[in-house]
């Protein structure tokens, strides 16, 4: 497997990076030249293997050359959510001990917000323009060196669970000492599984700064392939840009393909896919109407994983798996599944519980939260299972169905009532273009089914539209897992990974109701 600089010295024209939307190219021999600078600026700022550095910033053909600067160079490098407030940036880069900050010109009123609340950095740069408390990352980079440092070694990234039940947790792999040209993590296991060689053009309609699009990203590189980076999702867009880069391999998540889905059929057929070998997806478990209008549009390509970016272990599935195992994540290919009640007991085929793996035992690796060692304990049945709190089954061959986190699980009644099935349900409605169901306070059930709704236009927005909602979902789904009310929302608080923001919501609803109780004593 080459490295970067390989790639660079055989075939130095070759494009690295690719950005989908304005067609600039970056050749090898300017990303590995590019990526040497920045680590040459990293040993100039007194940043050695070990340390940490941060980046945020929209995607450009710039931000992969800062990731494998840190990568090469043996440093742990954390990017960071453009959609996050800035205290939540702030505790990230506080909790990761972030020597170097480097953030985007385009995101320069949050970068001026942190100036207030994030004061321990040491070195603040701004890429692309220029503020007040920054230096301009463009010119020093220009001032480095385009060679090699001497002390390469191999660098990690750590990134931060995208907070969706709670503050942002980091996790810190576990990466034995490697030269700096060893082969990727996943380009033995997954690059090998999906095909993955320096023939593929892998495109990347996420933002990079999510664990897949940056992991699968590297990858690519690593072996000498190409990215096709978009710049932000738009469902034609990337049709187009299959065709236009002759794309072999791409990375989803289901609310992407909720978005392709809803095209219009003339636009979805007047582009040719014929290149396109191996679509991946993962993040979020994808309705199983969605996936199956998805196999029938792009044929047997389709594949899914489950994993986190815990690393405690890992489930595959193909589409010809999938037709025979629909709604399934997979079986396990690292790790060992466990299915577990409450009280820890093993469950039977069938039965829903709460999903562990074996992961020390299997992996030789033992996670942990960046200096959050209350949750990493939390995460941990014992010194060898692990979770990060999935609910699911399996079925008698081994095949794992997730039914929603237990965060979210519902209570009502004494039942169990978990939200994915429902919005599964309702996401295949024409009207819905995005939904979230949530449970909130019952004086008589402990809690009540709650939907709400992102409608396909705001005009049906109305409470007619909700009552027919409500209906439908009675012809499909029992009773007791119909919300007993409907509101719309004009943009649900999702995530360019696919995972919604439910906390927020949640959150508001309870306090709503304990307002109301409040006004009632």
């Amino acid at each position: 497997m080459p490295h970067i600089s390989v790639t660079a010295e055989q075939t130095p024209l070759k494009p690295a990076v690719i950005m989908a939307s304005s067609g600039e190219i970056t050749t090898y021999q300017e990303f590995d030249q590019h990526s040497n600078q920045v680590a040459q600026l990293f040993r100039t700022l007194g940043v050695h293997a070990g340390d940490h550095v941060a980046l945020m910033m929209e995607n450009n053909a710039h931000f992969l050359e800062i990731c494998w600067g840190a990568y090469r160079s043996g440093v742990i490098f954390t990017p960071i959510s453009t959609h996050l407030k800035a205290e939540e940036i702030a505790y990230i880069l506080e909790n990761c001990e972030a020597k170097v900050f480097v953030i985007s010109h385009r995101l320069r009123d949050q970068a001026a917000d942190l100036l207030q609340v994030a004061s321990g950095i040491e070195h603040r740069y701004m890429f692309g323009g220029i503020a007040k408390g920054y230096e301009s990352w463009d010119e020093v980079l220009d001032q480095m060196p385009r060679e090699p440092i001497d002390d390469q070694s191999k660098g990690t990234a750590m990134l931060y669970s995208s907070g969706t039940t709670g503050k942002p947790k980091g996790v810190l792999p576990v990466t034995p000492d490697a030269a700096y040209d060893s082969p990727h993590p996943l380009g033995a296991s997954l690059g090998v599984f999906f095909g993955f060689s320096d023939e593929t053009t892998y495109l990347s309609p996420a933002p990079l700064y999510h664990a897949a699009p940056l992991h699968y990203s590297m990858m690519t590189q690593d072996m000498g392939g190409t990215v096709v980076v978009m710049e932000k999702f738009d469902a034609e867009a990337a049709l187009a840009a299959i065709e236009r880069y002759e794309v072999t391999h791409s990375q989803w998540v289901p609310i992407m393909f909720v978005r392709l889905l809803k095209l219009p059929a003339e636009t979805r057929a007047k582009y040719d896919l014929s290149t396109h070998r191996f679509a991946i997806h993962a993040a979020a478990p994808c309705p199983v109407e969605i996936k199956q209008q998805m196999i029938d549009w792009w044929g047997p390509i389709i594949n899914e994983y489950y994993a986190a970016s815990e690393s405690i272990g890992a489930t595959l599935i193909t589409s010809p798996e999938w037709l025979e195992h629909k709604g399934s994540v997979g079986r396990v290919t690292a790790g060992k599944l466990h299915i577990l009640d409450d009280d820890g007991n093993e469950l039977p085929v069938g039965e829903v519980g709460t999903v562990y793996f074996e992961a020390a035992a299997t992996l030789g690796a033992r996670f942990e939260y960046y200096k959050e060692p209350e949750k990493t304990a939390e995460a941990y049945l014992n010194d060898a299972l692990a979770t990060t709190g999935d609910v699911g089954y399996v079925d008698e061959e081994g095949y794992l169905y997730l039914t929603d986190r237990k965060h979210f699980t519902i209570i009502s009644g004494g039942v169990n009532i978990y939200p994915q099935e429902i919005e599964n349900t309702l996401i295949n409605h024409d009207l819905v273009a995005d939904v979230a169901v949530f449970g909130v306070p019952d004086e008589e059930f402990g809690e009540r089914v709650h939907a709400v709704v992102e409608p396909e236009n705001w005009v049906d927005a109305t409470d007619e539209v909700a009552i027919e909602l409500v209906e439908w979902l009675k012809e499909r789904l029992s009773s007791i897992k119909v919300p007993k009310a409907i509101d719309f929302m004009e943009k649900l608080p999702r995530m360019d990974n696919g995972k919604l923001y439910k906390r927020h919501l949640v959150d508001a609803y309870k306090a709503a109701a304990r307002a109301d109780d409040t006004k009632a004593q």
